[in-house]
């Protein structure tokens, strides 16, 4: 739970700090998968020895620039290699860019 707590923390900071967006209404789940059952290149995390991290992220589209989209995902990548160590190469963050119409919460 500390650990999801200081992922969920970074997450909605940079998301902040990056892509503008208000982190009173940044919503952030997270799931743990055990490495045997994570699989890269044919075999499991617990064989290749490293962790992973797959963020989903959905933004309105066109309130983000592609420099900052790109300034966001480099901070991404580097939070997540503190926060998690040895992180095999096929670890994913995705920035869904989302139509406004599409979008609600409440």
């Amino acid at each position: 739970a500390a650990l999801s707590a200081i992922i969920a923390r970074e997450v909605a900071e940079l998301t902040a700090m990056h892509l503008g967006k208000d982190p009173t209404i940044t919503a952030v789940a997270i799931s743990y998968i055990d490495p045997q059952h994570w699989f890269a290149g044919g075999k499991s995390l617990a064989e290749h020895g490293a962790t992973t991290f797959w963020l989903d992220i959905k933004v309105v589209d066109g309130t983000n620039t592609k420099l900052e989209l790109e300034a966001y995902l480099k901070a991404i990548f580097a939070a997540f290699g503190r926060l998690l160590g040895e992180m095999h190469e096929e670890s994913y963050a995705f920035v869904h860019e989302v139509p406004a119409a599409a979008y609600g919460y409440g």
